[in-house]
């Protein structure tokens, strides 16, 4: 499975369409997506923008630049990180690997999350292998080098794969995807609604190399759980590089999952969801020293959050069909 940062044809992105997922918060939510599919199309890269029927159609296409592809797609929840395909790479094939989903858990099963994977890859027209073991996206995020980084809170929870233990969770993750080294991190995000997916609590950016934040005053939420994933991480022999955090974030009086590194790597641009937080502007600058060959920027997400996720959960890219040239980069 190639790392984020390699080449990438195109990006897959879905677009909101319910209400009742976004109360009071849809047109902005779409309105922030719509920025997020333009940034990237912007930059030269081609993107293709799931929408769910002709009103969603027409509202997209008013927001978008004629450079986005409109798709109509029957899916529940936008999150293609987790309910698209997975593409892996071998010389110059690629297939896609597609895993059981549960609705995170049996949280939010909504009709069309189980079946969009399969649709994108057949219509990628990618030989497609398939696993009994249920996985999101979100769930895993790898250097390139056959090293990924989970967590014990979402791959080991009960709602998952109860029957499975930590060694056959590892033993299907390499036969699927190709891992051969684990990096077992604890509790993801509070109020995070994945069960702690690791693309909101730390990132690869780089081989052997990943980003942490680390608490931004006081009050900020995750402070321990933050330094837990450092300390594991240092103790598994990675690079890790603090970036900062949003601090703490609420809506309603609860506390929202808001994290700057849930960061979409596309081929000429990084995404930063921001969120109108004191530390936005120094989220953003710390992951772009961290980007030198592509531009940085930061979009307002909070809207997005609203529903449960940010830009790096709302798409999935498609790796290009290249040697492994990028894994000696």
């Amino acid at each position: 499975m190639p790392p984020e940062w390699a080449p990438q044809d195109y990006l897959w992105i879905g677009f909101p369409h319910l209400a009742e997922e976004w109360p009071g918060f849809l047109e902005a939510a779409q309105e922030q997506i719509a920025a997020f599919a333009n940034a990237v199309a912007d930059s030269g890269q081609d993107v293709r923008l799931l929408v769910r029927d002709g009103a969603n159609e027409a509202r997209a296409r008013a927001l978008v630049s004629e450079t986005v592809t409109l798709e109509r797609r029957s899916f529940g929840d936008i999150w293609l990180r987790d309910t698209g395909p997975l593409v892996v790479t071998g010389g110059t094939e690629r297939s896609a690997r597609r895993f059981a989903f549960n609705g995170w858990g049996g949280k939010y099963l909504m009709d069309g999350d189980q079946t969009i994977g399969a649709e994108l890859a057949r219509d990628a027209r990618l030989p497609t292998l398939t696993s009994s073991m249920i996985l999101e996206g979100g769930a895993v995020d790898g250097d390139g080098t056959g090293l990924v980084a989970v967590t014990e809170q979402c791959l080991l929870n009960s709602n998952r794969n109860p029957d499975m233990s930590r060694a056959d969770i590892e033993a299907e993750l390499h036969r699927m995807l190709g891992f051969d080294r684990f990096l077992w991190l604890g509790d993801g995000l509070v109020n995070d609604h994945t069960d702690g997916h690791v693309d909101n609590l730390a990132r690869f950016v780089g081989p052997g190399r990943m980003a942490v934040p680390q608490a931004s005053g006081s009050d900020d939420p995750n402070a321990a759980i933050y330094a837990d994933a450092r300390s594991r991480a240092e103790g598994f022999g990675i690079e890790v590089v603090a970036i900062p955090s949003p601090g703490l974030i609420t809506r309603d009086g609860l506390v929202e999952p808001a994290s700057y590194v849930n960061f979409a790597i596309t081929t000429h641009i990084v995404v930063v969801p921001i969120f109108g937080s004191p530390h936005d502007d120094a989220g953003v600058a710390a992951i772009s020293k961290l980007f030198p060959d592509r531009a940085t920027i930061g979009l307002p997400a909070g809207a997005v959050l609203a529903g449960g996720g940010g830009f790096h959960c709302a798409s999935q890219q498609m790796p290009a069909a290249f040697s492994r040239q990028w894994a000696k980069d």
